[in-house]
């Protein structure tokens, strides 16, 4: 009979992991490509801290294996931490989730440079470690049998077996004196080249660099951080076969700026610099991320870094609609009080409360408060690009269909004469009476067909659903907004610097909602070939080009525009989701709406021949 220990004392079967190579494999594949390079770099850095001196960190070739093993380049990382004896390696390298630091869900984790640095290593990570003069070696690699990851294990020169070696001083590092250690990685074989970057790594001359100076805000202090470029030129070339100083993004963007500040949000803060207007701004993108971009900011490490067009769209939505290519945005979220902020495992994303971070709610409360120097620039960047003036003529030829479109005329407000129902993709309303009370509409639904709303706020449609009577009762108090269902549009070209290269590259447009400001691409090719085309059909007349573009981007204006306006009608319908919106108005989307051209030509056909007379019978 079983029976239950130590009064009541239940005991349980420790859970344990069948099949590790696989897990490790799997969680390997969450990490991005160079993750290693942040994880050994970490572990180095606090080994260094540990000894509460100054030191090192250096990633170079290892010129030992270089020299003695067909010069076949393996990337090493060497520190002057504190180091670890051969036993202390056998803990913290052979379990999983060890570490010489101090582990919590907020700092060291024990996995990572296993994770990210084994599984890329298959055929070994060799750790060469000194602690009190003392050399030791272990080399972790996967059993090709087993599929297992472990220690090797060594025969030693009295016929005894041992996971560890230990180690003569003839290939101690120069920086190691007492104390520190150096890693070297194998690769998948004996003759892989592990200096080679992965593939579509940017900057493969300067790929570390690159990674590790834009990963890291800053350094800690007395840690200085190297790494090798150049490293296939001759040893002596010292002007391309180099060790570069490592110094972190921020004091990149001290020295390159011509403003910054701190803008503080209600749960985070936002660091900010304008970029100069320099050569080092493009010269320099090879060893650090030198134009705009956007990060998030933790323990001095970016998160979630966006540059690119990426990076563009991202600042945009942060309110730098124009010149983002000049502006540098850190959102350093607070982590205080009942927030709790960390990482995932793997280390490539930030999570707040265990969800990921608030990027659109941060974007809006930073747009609507921009710092004055950023918005000074934004407005001096926004002179470039052409407003435009079609937008008089184009409500002109919709003001009889306008109600095709079911544009909402009514928004949310605390005195407002009227109580809309918040469901309705168009938020019509009933109005209120003198009480503040609803009155019902005679008819089921507004002009434009949106439900009535009674004075309980419950649509009369629905009234068969016994649910309602658990609804909350009263709609949404309102009035009728003055905004504009027309965006605000801008013609942007790299020409007028309104632009940049890269951004809406042979895309037609590109909406911004929050801001309700549409950029069109006035390089765009489908716009260029139509100009040029109405352009020679009149004869290349002086003064004619100037009409031609002015008419043909009215009239592909005006199909971009009716597409926003028709795609407001489909906000918050049943088989309509907001990422099936995000979707329709997508920079793509956008360019698939101007590419028909027979009907745009048509217009524009008839108006070019209204101004200029009879046109040539090439195009009818």
């Amino acid at each position: 009979m079983n029976r239950t220990p130590n009064h009541g004392e239940v005991k349980h079967l420790a859970m344990q992991v069948h099949k590790l190579g696989f897990l490790l494999d799997r969680l390997g594949q969450d990490c991005h490509p160079l993750q290693f390079l942040r994880e050994l770099t970490q572990n180095s850095i606090e080994a260094i801290k540990r000894t509460q001196q100054p030191g090192e960190v250096i990633w170079d070739v290892d010129w030992l294996t270089y020299d003695l093993g067909d010069g076949i380049f393996k990337l090493s990382v060497t520190d002057n931490g504190d180091g670890m004896t051969g036993d202390q390696m056998l803990q913290f390298i052979n379990h999983l989730s060890s570490s010489g630091g101090i582990q919590s869900m907020s700092a060291n984790y024990g996995v990572g440079a296993k994770i990210a640095a084994a599984t890329r290593n298959p055929f070994g990570v060799v750790y060469n470690s000194w602690r009190d003069g003392q050399g030791s070696m272990v080399e972790l690699r996967r059993d090709e049998k087993s599929q297992e990851y472990g220690l090797k294990q060594f025969e030693l020169s009295d016929g005894t077996f041992q996971y560890y070696l230990p180690l003569e001083d003839d290939v101690k590092p120069p920086i190691i004196q007492d104390h520190g250690t150096k890693v070297v990685l194998l690769g998948r074989s004996s003759d892989d080249d592990t200096l080679r970057p992965p593939e579509n790594t940017p900057s493969p001359s300067r790929w570390i660099s690159k990674y590790l100076n834009s990963r890291y805000f800053r350094f800690p202090a007395g840690v200085t951080v190297k790494a090798r470029e150049g490293w296939e030129n001759p040893r002596d070339d010292r002007d391309k076969n180099l060790l570069r100083t490592l110094v972190g993004q921020e004091k990149y963007l001290g020295d390159h700026s011509e403003k910054h500040g701190i803008a503080f949000l209600s749960a985070a803060r936002v660091h900010w610099w304008i970029l100069k207007d320099e050569p080092a701004r493009g010269n320099n993108s090879g060893f650090i991320e030198s134009s705009g971009h956007m990060a998030a900011l933790y323990q001095d490490e970016l998160y979630e870094r966006l540059a690119g067009r990426a990076g563009t769209a991202r600042l945009q939505q942060f309110g730098i609609t124009f010149g983002a290519q000049f502006v540098v945005l850190y959102v350093e979220p607070m982590n205080e009080g009942s927030v709790r902020l960390t990482t995932n495992t793997a280390r490539t994303s930030l999570l707040l409360n265990e969800n990921v971070l608030p990027w659109q709610e941060w974007a809006e409360e930073f747009r609507n408060e921009l710092p004055a120097d950023l918005a000074k620039f934004v407005e001096e960047k926004s002179a470039g690009a052409a407003a435009s003036d079609h937008t008089k003529s184009i409500k002109e030829r919709l003001r009889d269909i306008m109600e095709l479109y079911r544009v909402s005329r009514y928004r949310p407000t605390p005195e407002g004469a009227y109580l809309s129902d918040p469901q309705s993709p168009i938020q019509m309303s009933t109005a209120l009476d003198a009480g503040g009370r609803g009155r019902a509409s005679n008819s089921g639904s507004d002009r434009d067909g949106s439900a009535a709303v009674g004075a309980t706020g419950r649509r009369q449609s629905d009234s068969g659903n016994i649910y309602h009577m658990f609804e909350k009762k009263g709609g949404v108090q309102s009035d009728k907004t003055k905004t504009d269902p027309f965006p605000d549009t801008r013609w942007i070209s790299v020409i007028d610097g309104s632009r940049n290269s890269g951004d809406l590259e042979d895309r037609a447009a590109k909406y911004l909602k929050e801001q309700n400001l549409l950029l069109i691409n006035a390089d765009f090719r489908v716009f260029a070939d139509m100009i040029e085309h109405y352009w020679i059909q009149l004869g290349k007349q002086p003064g004619t080009r100037e009409a031609v573009q002015d008419v043909v981007r009215a009239w592909f204006e005006q199909a971009i525009v009716e597409t926003i306006l028709g795609l407001q009608a489909l906000k918050n319908s049943k088989e309509w989701s907001a990422e099936d919106i995000e979707k329709s108005l997508s920079e793509e989307a956008l360019t698939a709406v101007v590419m028909q051209r027979y009907h745009v030509n048509y217009a524009v056909r008839r108006e070019l021949g209204a101004r200029f007379g009879k046109l040539g019978q090439s195009n009818k």
